[in-house]
């Protein structure tokens, strides 16, 4: 049987890491067995509705590489593929299940159905003892023609235990009478997820459903109404919330970073991507980076963890900087440019600057700190120029630094490759280190005791009129205290 998943999102903001990761498994799970990938706005919580969010929705789905076969934008032989425009089709199953005897008729106050719909929606079960259930269907209907508002609920008549068998946690059973008997069709005419998700995967033929592991306890809920139908329930696939600590969620609402948040500060896409494959699932051996064309062929269903998932930024921030140092000298170029644009204004050797950054840096972020003394130099110490490791003091460094500013001038071509010779020949030539020239250099140069690039790469990048201009500034400085 060819796999058919659905990524079936509310627009309703950004996408949550936690989101993204259902939708990794879910497609992971369809391309691993040659399927197909569908996805579904899911907008009939009409009340959370942010406008735009679809666009986040589809913007990052392909930038992470996740294309789907059939959806809104595209079409397809099961559409709509937005849940707004399906209203009339969960109103149709909605009737059927009342006469199939799978749900009743309900005419309690908007204040009860809003209560209950929103524990729906966040798959809290709340229970709710319905005295319409007791109405006969030719009282109901008698009621509806007069016009009253109604909601359509879900019967449970059974007694006993639900079973059902989840690919991750197994074997589940769960007592009937700790189900609530929810609204399945509200007054406006919308359904509830719990509701329309059973009807749109049955129509749409999907054969796999993964979400959070907090919807089991309403799996018994959709089994029911599967059954009442006559239709065969999908694979199961309950994963693990992502945790960002022991006791916490992984929440945008607690300030949790959402995968945009993330691209902001600077991880890239792919490493975010290859990371949250992480949080639930491993390959079965140490290896920990792939592509999501390698996890398309490493990806299986078995290897799904029961435990939650702790999402670590540290750990994310190292895999970053794995992605950022195999990148090309061009890509990475250019997107380093947008960061130089922010914070740097005078004129520097950028390509000189990127190749330096690139094998030194974990996030793009990180390019506003590593070069903030490039725009600007800082108001350093000057007992930044002692140092015991290279034989330096500040006498040893005011000497080195005017025998390079006197030979820079004629320093051709202006390169580290040619700079960092002609500085160890200014060494060697003068009975000095190689430490004791191109440490004060780099001193002078940033103001730093520690930098990404050495003093022959700050100067290439620099251009020579300015680091010609900050040793200067340092042999004042020196001269001033000497």
């Amino acid at each position: 049987m060819k796999a058919r998943t659905r990524f079936a999102p509310s627009p309703t903001g950004y996408m949550h890491i936690g989101n993204l990761r259902t939708a990794l498994y879910e497609y992971l799970i369809a391309k691993s067995g040659g399927g197909d990938f569908l996805l579904r706005i899911e907008d009939t919580d009409q009340k959370r509705y942010v406008e735009g969010a679809t666009d986040i929705i589809y913007s990052t789905l392909k930038t992470v590489g996740m294309n789907w076969d059939e959806g809104p934008d595209i079409g397809g032989n099961y559409g709509p593929y937005v849940q707004s425009e399906r209203k009339p089709i969960y109103a149709e199953y909605a009737h059927k299940l009342v006469e199939l005897g799978g749900a009743h008729y309900c005419f309690c106050a908007p204040k009860e159905e809003s209560e209950d719909d929103e524990a729906e929606e966040n798959a809290v079960p709340a229970k709710f003892q319905d005295p319409c259930k007791r109405l006969s269907l030719e009282e109901a209907r008698a009621r509806i023609a007069a016009g009253e508002p109604f909601t359509v609920r879900q019967t449970i008549n059974k007694k006993g235990k639900s079973r059902f068998h989840d690919e991750v946690y197994g074997d589940i059973e769960i007592d009937y009478d700790d189900l609530d008997e929810g609204v399945l069709l509200k007054t406006d005419g919308f359904p509830t997820y719990n509701f329309a998700n059973v009807i749109d995967d049955h129509l749409m033929e999907i054969t796999h459903v993964v979400r959070g592991n907090e919807y089991i306890s309403s799996t018994p809920k959709y089994n029911l109404i599967y059954e009442t139908f006559g239709w065969t329930p999908p694979v199961y696939v309950h994963v693990p919330q992502v945790m960002k600590d022991a006791q916490h969620k992984l929440s945008k609402r607690n300030g949790d970073a959402s995968f945009q948040d993330l691209v902001a500060k600077g991880y890239l896409p792919e490493a975010i991507l290859n990371y949250i494959a992480l949080l639930g699932w491993n390959p079965g051996d140490d290896r920990e980076i792939f592509s999501l064309s390698e996890l398309e062929k490493a990806f299986s269903v078995e290897r799904l963890n029961k435990s939650p998932a702790i999402f670590d930024i540290v750990k994310l921030t190292w895999m970053n900087g794995c992605y950022i140092r195999e990148l090309s000298a061009e890509d990475f170029h250019r997107l380093a440019l947008p960061y130089y644009q922010k914070c740097l204004t005078r004129s520097l050797d950028l390509a000189a600057l990127s190749k330096v950054l690139q094998p030194r840096i974990e996030t793009l972020a990180d390019i506003a700190a590593q070069t903030d003394f490039l725009e600007q130099l800082p108001d350093y110490d000057l007992a930044l120029f002692e140092n015991k490791k290279m034989k330096t003091d500040r006498d040893i460094a005011n000497n080195a630094l005017r025998l390079v500013a006197a030979l820079l001038p004629q320093v051709e071509p202006w390169s580290n490759e040619n700079l960092f010779e002609q500085l160890k020949k200014l060494a060697a030539d003068n009975g000095l280190k190689n430490g004791q020239v191109l440490y004060p250099v780099r001193i002078a140069l940033s103001g730093r005791e520690t930098t990404s690039g050495g003093a022959t790469e700050l100067a290439a990048i620099l251009g020579r009129e300015e680091s010609l201009a900050r040793i200067n500034v340092a042999l004042q400085r020196l001269g001033e205290q000497g």
